[in-house]
């Protein structure tokens, strides 16, 4: 089995491309952001640890934790963030690692692991190679408006505090750019996965 560890950006496009793998070359899909909120359910690793981070006050009706309230409060509060990152990080980890193992014993031959900190958190160390989804910044704050529904200003705080591309550029076995022409992009990826 190959594993490739997709990186870049808020706003990259990240999920066009890993819509075009799994659609067109059969990959076995691993985000780390939506198994982020997996490990937060209230039968999740991290639910009981996250409440004792914040409070009840986060609690729903339905006993899910409410993560726009978390959010917000990670947004203003570095530390909260940090604290947040330590419970929620490892765990995530752990739960890709013990599905790459299933999904190898199930014979997928082409595994993808999306995360935006996959270079910080060392998932590099068990990719066969590293793609980094590159986009205009420009083109990242538009995108972050009309999906999310940010303002001009939330969009460029967010992509201020994440890795530079010169890191990502650094640390990467492959680019590719997505700045919305999805032909050129679907080439692109063609050729990655000829050249894994």
């Amino acid at each position: 089995m190959k594993i490739i560890g997709i990186t870049g950006g808020v706003g990259a496009g990240k999920s066009t491309v890993l819509d075009y793998l799994e659609k067109e070359f059969n990959a076995c899909v691993l985000q780390a952001d939506k198994i982020g909120h997996l490990v937060m359910e209230p039968d999740g690793i991290c639910y009981d640890l996250v409440i004792a981070l914040f409070g009840k006050k986060i609690i729903k009706n339905d006993k899910t934790i409410d993560r726009k309230i978390v959010s917000d409060v990670v947004f203003a509060h570095e530390e909260m963030r940090q604290k947040l990152d330590d419970i929620i990080h490892p765990a995530v980890k752990r739960y890709i690692l013990d599905e790459i193992e299933v999904q190898q014993r199930a014979g997928c031959p082409l595994m993808v692991v999306e995360a935006a900190l996959l270079l910080e958190d060392h998932y590099d160390a068990f990719c066969d190679k590293v793609w980094y989804i590159h986009t205009d910044r420009e083109i990242r704050i538009e995108r972050l408006m009309n999906s999310r529904g940010y303002t001009r200003e939330k969009a460029g705080n967010i992509i201020a505090r994440q890795a530079t591309e010169e890191f990502f550029r650094e640390h990467a076995d492959y680019i590719i750019q997505n700045n919305g022409d999805l032909k050129e992009t679907w080439s692109q990826i063609e050729e990655g996965i000829r050249a894994l």
